[in-house]
């Protein structure tokens, strides 16, 4: 096939695609951050994302990538020679051992390994084993196995030994359930460009009161990402921030919020549900395993073994190359090894239904002995069952 030809598709966990009014609104004219025009939209978005983060809390906008909101949180929690958790199940959750260290932490580490969720009874074994930590760190969605943990449990184990906990919810929120407030995370963090369906640029953490007063305990050694004066600043009647804010992705942010509540946060949900429970339904029609366990709620992305004896990093280049669909394989450990379908943001059913093809034909093509159709036609079943109206992302979009 000529490359000129070929029609390309983003099916990776981030960046994401961005829906068309998205992408629009970057080509208007930049505008002052400081004007009336400006600070509209940033009121405006400051409080959507309240409503995605589902809380009352002050959601903290930072110019980063999503490690940017998490070195924020071991920048404002993380105490030189204290001990600090981190619970980790994949290259993300690691990320959280990496930025402790750089900030002194007396790191006690919990490797659930790859593949694998973190289980409450061990986190509540390691807090009764270290009682003067104050913070433990995880994740919500582990991006490069798929693994979804339960936040909900986990949360509840840190409330019991009086820890707070700092979740990484980059590539979950928006995707997967985790009403913040409700479940009592005391910290959570994210990114823009995965469910958000925005370009990547912002970093946000949403701390609660008792995490931000922990913080104040302990001023220095921050400064861009220091949580009080970001607060301080969102909190001002209209609302500032400290340093220049990245004020067209701010506008995209502000279009994307819209189309999330136009949508409905619980039928984003649904969407997200639906996506998965046909991706793995798909990877069952190809007789072929998930990597990681059978989980209902794991809705941000699909992790696929590939088959034996076929070259498995050669996948993700021949149907980007050959097919113009783009997927991530594995990482660190796992490259070549796994394939990885995203579903989280602007996906709909038929995206889906394309990347599956794409893939069955490719690994036809590598010798791998699956049956064309058999993994589209168990995904189409799925979507089929569900009807029309669960298929599609906001109207709007």
């Amino acid at each position: 096939m000529a490359d000129a030809y070929i029609k390309s598709q983003l099916m990776t966990a981030g960046p994401t695609p961005l829906p068309p009014a998205v992408s629009q609104v970057m080509a208007e004219p930049i505008i002052y951050h400081r004007a009336p025009a400006f600070i509209e939209i940033y009121a405006r978005c400051l409080d959507g994302l309240k409503r995605v983060f589902q809380t009352d809390n002050d959601v903290l906008c930072f110019a980063s990538s999503g490690s940017g909101g998490m070195e924020s949180a071991v920048a404002n929690l993380v105490r030189p020679g204290q001990p600090a958790l981190v619970a980790s199940c994949g290259k993300f959750g690691e990320r959280w051992v990496e930025l402790c260290e750089a900030f002194g932490a007396e790191l006690v580490h919990h490797d659930a390994g790859w593949g694998s969720k973190v289980e409450p009874e061990d986190i509540d074994r390691l807090l009764g084993e270290n009682p003067s930590a104050d913070v433990c760190f995880t994740t919500l969605s582990e991006t490069s196995t798929g693994v979804v943990n339960d936040v909900a449990a986990l949360a509840e184990v840190a409330r019991s030994h009086d820890v707070m906990l700092a979740v990484d919810a980059v590539s979950g929120l928006g995707a997967v359930p985790l009403p913040q407030d409700a479940w009592g995370v005391d910290v959570v963090v994210s990114g823009s460009q995965k469910a958000l369906m925005c370009p990547p640029g912002l970093g946000f953490a949403s701390a609660s009161e008792h995490a931000l007063r922990y913080a104040a305990e302990t001023p220095g050694r921050r400064l861009y990402f220091d949580w009080e004066k970001t607060v301080k600043g969102q909190r001002n009647d209209p609302p500032d921030s400290p340093f220049t804010p990245a004020v067209t992705l701010f506008r995209a942010l502000d279009v994307a919020l819209g189309l999330i509540e136009e949508e409905g946060l619980e039928r984003v949900f649904e969407r997200h549900r639906l996506l998965g429970r046909a991706t793995r339904a798909a990877v069952r029609g190809l007789e072929l395993d998930l990597f990681g366990p059978e989980d209902e709620g794991a809705n941000v992305v699909t992790a696929i073994d590939l088959p034996e004896g076929i070259d498995g990093a050669a996948v993700p280049k021949r149907m980007r190359d050959h097919y113009g669909i783009t997927i991530a394989g594995g990482q660190n450990k796992l490259k070549g090894q796994i394939a990885r379908i995203a579903h989280c943001g602007y996906f709909g059913a038929f995206d889906i239904l394309t990347a599956l093809s794409a893939l069955e034909m490719t690994l036809r093509e590598l010798g791998a002995e699956v049956e064309l159709g058999a993994g589209v036609t168990a995904a189409q079943r799925v979507f089929v069952e569900a009807g029309e109206p669960a298929l599609a992302p906001a109207a709007g979009a």
